[in-house]
């Protein structure tokens, strides 16, 4: 699993019918403090998750783990929304209202 932030969205009008009715994300992994650090990669969104959010992402055969995404060809999928990020008791991230 990776801590990651939405940065954007991806349409696509044709691909496997096994993704229609999956949103897209774009993410970036990201740091501590929630910024993006990596590369950008494509997520499924299993939880609703939106642009600007902290994410956390399951990639892999992990990725098809969930009821979203079962048998799916995915191989990489939000699966939490994160609220809050401790780091040895320190909270470096902690979600607002506005994102």
């Amino acid at each position: 699993m990776l801590i990651a932030r939405v940065t954007g969205t991806l349409v696509a009008t044709r691909k496997e019918p096994t993704l229609e009715g999956l949103k897209l994300l774009v993410v970036r992994p990201a740091d501590a403090q929630g910024n993006p650090t990596g590369a950008p990669l494509v997520a499924a969104d299993a939880v609703g998750a939106g642009v600007g959010e902290v994410v956390l992402v399951a990639s892999g055969s992990s990725a098809r783990q969930t009821t979203a995404t079962q048998n799916r060809p995915v191989d990489a999928v939000i699966m939490a929304i994160v609220d809050t990020l401790d780091v040895d008791g320190q909270v470096t991230f902690e979600k607002t209202a506005s994102r």
